[in-house]
């Protein structure tokens, strides 16, 4: 193995609706998390199922397409983990890790919530 790769992909569902910034030269960046989960058996036999939440950033041209993605929307994306650190109001250095997607596939649209 001669290359080493930083490359992530993820099948889960939008937590929330994207969250768009444009900035002044014109690039755009979409965020949002994405849940994934894990079904298993605990000592006792018992199904246990686990979310994990994923901060995602989509860039550029692909976030013109990710921009009207809704919450709950099952999706599959490629990308690579990218850690990030700033300074809060506090002045206290804070760490982030987040996914940088390089490419994704909608699977599902959202189901639309009982009652609505």
């Amino acid at each position: 193995m001669n290359h080493l790769k930083n490359k992530v992909t993820l099948m889960g569902r939008l937590g929330n609706a994207p969250e768009v910034t444009t900035f002044d030269s014109g690039k755009k960046l979409v965020r949002f998390s994405l849940a994934t989960n894990e079904r298993y058996k605990d000592k006792n036999g018992e199904w246990q199922e686990e979310v994990q939440w994923h901060a995602v950033n989509i860039w550029g041209k692909m976030a013109d397409r990710a921009e009207n993605l809704d919450k709950g929307q099952e999706m599959l994306l490629e990308g690579k983990i990218a850690y990030q650190s700033y300074e809060n109001a506090k002045g206290e250095k804070k760490y982030s890790t987040v996914i940088e997607v390089s490419d994704f596939l909608i699977l599902h649209k959202a189901v639309a919530e009982v009652g609505q």
